[in-house]
Order: C-alpha cells, then structure tokens, then sequence
C-alpha cells in the first residue's frame, strides 16, 4: 500500500493485482476535469497540471507552496475554511498549517469554562500539550485530560467509560466541552461520550491522521465497536467545529498516510470525477506530501462530505453512497479482527470488492 505510482488509483489495486483504470466503468469517470470544485474561489492560485484552469475551477498546479500555506504557518490563520450547514448546528471546518500553535481559534469554540481533551498513548506525547496550551492561554479554560490506549482494538464500552469517569471525578458539568485529540477512532469515541455525558455536551474535532481529517470527523458519526460489528452502538452528534493543523500529520507513518487516502479516491469515485482525474494527475505531490497538494485534498474532499452531510445527516438516502467499499471493509475488519488491517486498507479492498 506504500507503492508509488503515476496513477493514484493504482495504489490501493496493486496489492491485489488489479490496475482499476483498465474497468469500463472507470473509464467513464476518468476524464478531463468539467465539474467545478465546490466552494473553492481562490482566483489567484496556482494552475492545475494537465487542465489549464484556476484552483477555483479544479485545483493547484505543484512546484511551489501556495501562498495561503505559507502565511497561515507564521499567524496561525486557516488556509481554508469549509460550513457544514446543517441550520443553527452548522459548524466550520478549519484547514491550515499550524493551527494549534496559537491564537483563539480553539477556544472561541469553547462557550464554558472547562474542556476534556481526550487523546491517546501515541499523540499525546507529540501535540496534547500543545492543545492544552492553547486553551489554557486565557486562563478562563480549566481543561482537564483523559489518554486512551491506541488502535481499533480499544475502540469499546470499556475504555470509553475512562472518558464518562474521568468527567465525573473532575465535576465537569454541562457547559463543559469534549475535545477530541487523535484519529478517527479518538473522534469517534470522544463524540460518543460528549452525546451521552449528561445527555449531551458540546464537543470539538481535532483530527491529527488523513483518514479523521477527510471523512471521519465531519458530518458527527460517533460511536464504538461490538464484538459482533463495527460501529454498532453510537449516535449522530455533530462537532462544535473541526479544526485540521495539517502539520500533525508530519508525525504520520507512512502506512496510515496512504490508509487515509482511500476515503479521499472514494469521493472521486462516488460524486467527483473532477477530482479523481486530479489525483491520478498529481499523486506524486500527494504521496511525497507537498503542503498544497495536502491542503487541497482534505479542503476537496470536506467539501464533498459537508454536501451530503447537509442533504442526508443521518444516512436515510444519499448518505449512504458514502459507504462505498465499507460494507466488505467492515467485514474484512470484523472477520481478521479490529486493528490488523487499518481501516483504509479495508476499505480499499471493499472498494475493489464492490466494484
């Protein structure tokens, strides 16, 4: 899953000894870029490779950083900004570089005096102190933590009851706020805990792995795993906000980097021909993790997440073409057992699989 190739497609099939652009059905899709890239306006961005058009109509063109990237790193400002609009619970979407080093885009999320931030036994020695840094700064913030062991294996009732637990010891009431440090599985269970804490508190995203950043933390899909299935017990709860510092993902191993990016060729498959044919177009800048290429990939895919989500929050239609690959991938997941195969990795094969 690591191979590097021209076509980005042909990532996640050479494992299994298909080359998918050869199928009929994706020579329908692959074409040159007619669909205009939802919310994106930035006129003065780079051109795409191979398609002649502004950012504002397909995408960036690779070689040099993109302005908006370099500045967010020095003012910790977004270099993007999607809306989830979901009436009087839209919530944005912050994309940049740096974005938790400083300034009060965390904490005017924050609408109490107190925060858990709920991470794990991986990130928190990289970014926990960090976050708690950065509410702390005002001193108004009393933020408490709560460190999870890693991986999908620990994604149940038991270890999310460290969570209700540690709220209870530490009196958080309900103007408290959950805030969730980590990949999707951290996301998950902290939106889990925030819906059923005192029959729900607010809670914030800070997804810190590609697959969290692009699909998992938006649209408020939490819950935990059942012995018998994925995701089995849990709610719809949508975040307060999802802020994406894509510097986090400079401590990413390489095999969770490529997992994350099946959910981003799902969308391409589903709904974004445009964007697929950009990614065959530039999967070497996305796979080396060329700041632009990053950045455009998780804003294209929030946007494309945030549309359904708005149609369809709570999967009664459209939704549910989100799932593609995930009916086999769950199973592949459930049936090896939780943790072997990274999500994406499932789901990559689920695709081929329902294709």
């Amino acid at each position: 899953h690591t191979r590097r190739t021209t076509h980005g497609c042909a990532v996640f099939a050479d494992d299994f000894g298909v080359d998918c652009r050869a199928h009929p059905a994706m020579q329908t899709l692959i074409r040159p870029c007619a669909r205009p890239a939802l919310g994106l306006t930035s006129a003065s961005s780079p051109k795409l490779r191979g398609c002649g058009t502004v950012a504002g109509k397909c995408g960036p063109r690779f070689g040099s950083r993109m302005a908006s990237s370099r500045v967010c790193a020095a003012n910790a400002s977004p270099a993007a900004t999607v809306e989830v609009a979901l009436g009087d619970r839209s919530y944005p979407i912050y994309i940049g570089h740096g974005l938790l080093r400083g300034g009060d885009l965390l904490r005017k999320h924050v609408p109490g005096n107190t925060a858990l931030v709920v991470t794990n036994t991986t990130v928190a020695p990289l970014y926990l102190d960090r976050v708690v840094a950065n509410l702390s700064q005002g001193g108004d913030i009393r933020v408490e933590v709560v460190v999870l062991p890693d991986g999908e294996e620990h994604k149940n009732m038991e270890v999310l009851m460290k969570v209700w637990d540690k709220a209870l010891e530490t009196r958080l009431d309900r103007g408290t706020t959950f805030v969730a440090l980590g990949g999707g599985v951290i996301g998950d269970m902290t939106g889990f805990a925030a819906a059923s804490y005192q029959r729900g508190v607010n809670f914030i995203q800070i997804p810190t792995t590609v697959m969290s950043m692009v699909d998992s933390s938006v649209g408020g899909k939490t819950g935990v795993n059942h012995p018998s299935g994925k995701n089995m017990i849990g709610a719809f709860y949508q975040p307060r906000c999802v802020l994406i510092d894509t510097e986090t993902l400079g401590t990413l191993p390489d095999r969770e980097y490529v997992s994350g990016l099946a959910e981003v060729v799902k969308y391409g498959l589903i709904r974004d021909p445009a964007f697929f044919q950009w990614m065959e177009d530039n999967v070497d800048e996305l796979m080396a993790r060329e700041e632009s290429a990053v950045v455009y990939t998780i804003e294209r895919s929030c946007i494309n997440k945030a549309e359904v989500v708005a149609l369809d929050e709570k999967e009664g239609g459209v939704r549910a073409t989100l799932n593609l690959g995930h009916t086999f991938g769950h199973a592949i997941e459930t049936g090896i057992g939780y943790g072997e195969w990274l999500h994406g990795e499932a789901v990559s094969g689920g695709m081929i699989m329902a294709a």
